[in-house]
């Protein structure tokens, strides 16, 4: 059966001194709903179990340690994957994750109906910067908390379709969306945590960052053919505004469902994965139409470098 209701459950603000057990308890709150409305599929944000800890600069190892899962389910996540087996819905969700070797990860996991895990992924575009920046508004300290994801953007089989996940800075890169889509994907899901002003650009924020995560979002879901569910933490953490607008987008690209609070809330659609298949057979033919022999540059550079010819040019006007 390819089609199914999907929900997007946003969540409010996770505050520093909110405990694990308190935040699983507000999810199977937003479980127990998507159940009443018929839904297979629940979505939830980036960093869901915690608040957005790479905002503050710590560097006491046992204060840092406190904020990522070293495993998972652990004693206070289980009781989701136990609520997706009663309920027979599948679940994702992002969380900081630590490996047993040390590494530490921006991560999101998909279970099966049956609350067993069938995809991981680790966020590879981490956004901020590395150090501490006393000039910056607030700290945006991914590059110190995190390394960028290791396993690739994978896909699954999962509710009769294949699935994929990125997390929050990724929407914002078409390569994120293509590397799926040359996969077939027919269904991606994104959780974010973005700040509502850009710390380096204070006229950046409110309505500009929605503007720029819808854009992404529904840019990366037509020129793929790909249903998009995007979920964010919203609302006031610890001072520090989030912004919410968690949204349902559908292959042709139009937003089918949107959050109009910054509160805990579900948004559902009803999805038919069928509906990916035109798009990938007409305008986006990949086969048909994609030209690799003129790509070179995305694979093999990283950073802007202007062509020789193009600088002796511009020194000439």
């Amino acid at each position: 059966m390819r089609k199914f209701k999907v929900a997007g459950a946003q969540l409010g603000a996770i505050q520093k001194s909110d405990s694990r057990e308190a935040v699983v308890a507000r999810m199977v709150a937003l479980m127990d709903q998507a159940h009443e409305k018929g839904c297979e599929l629940i979505v939830f944000p980036e960093l869901a179990l915690t608040t957005f800890f790479p905002r503050w600069y710590l560097t006491d190892p046992k204060e840092i340690d406190q904020w990522y899962e070293s495993e998972m389910p652990s004693a206070a996540t289980l009781p989701l994957f136990e609520k997706a087996k009663e309920y027979q819905m599948a679940i994702t969700f992002g969380y900081a994750e630590k490996t047993p070797d040390g590494h530490h990860f921006n991560t999101s996991i998909m279970t099966n109906k049956d609350g067993e895990i069938v995809l991981k992924y680790r966020k590879i575009h981490l956004p901020g910067h590395g150090e501490y920046a006393p000039k910056r508004a607030f700290q945006h300290l991914e590059k110190y908390y995190f390394e960028p994801g290791n396993l690739g953007f994978n896909v699954c089989a999962n509710l009769g379709g294949v699935m994929g996940m990125a997390i929050c800075n990724d929407r914002r890169w078409p390569e994120t969306y293509r590397m799926m889509g040359l996969q077939g994907v027919e269904l991606v899901t994104i959780g974010y945590n973005t700040p509502a002003y850009n710390a380096e650009r204070r006229d950046e924020a409110d309505g500009k960052r929605l503007f720029h995560s819808q854009l992404s979002i529904q840019a990366g879901a037509y020129q793929n053919s790909t249903w998009v569910v995007a979920v964010a933490k919203a609302g006031n953490e610890d001072g520090h505004e989030l912004i919410g607008g968690s949204l349902i987008v559908d292959p042709n690209g139009f937003v089918v469902a949107q959050a109009k609070t910054q509160e805990d809330e579900l948004i559902t659609a009803d999805v038919d994965l069928d509906e990916s298949r035109f798009g990938k057979e007409t305008v986006f033919n990949f086969a048909a139409h994609r030209r690799v022999e003129h790509y070179g540059l995305i694979s093999s550079q990283t950073g802007v470098e202007v062509p020789e010819e193009v600088k002796k040019q511009l020194e000439q006007e």
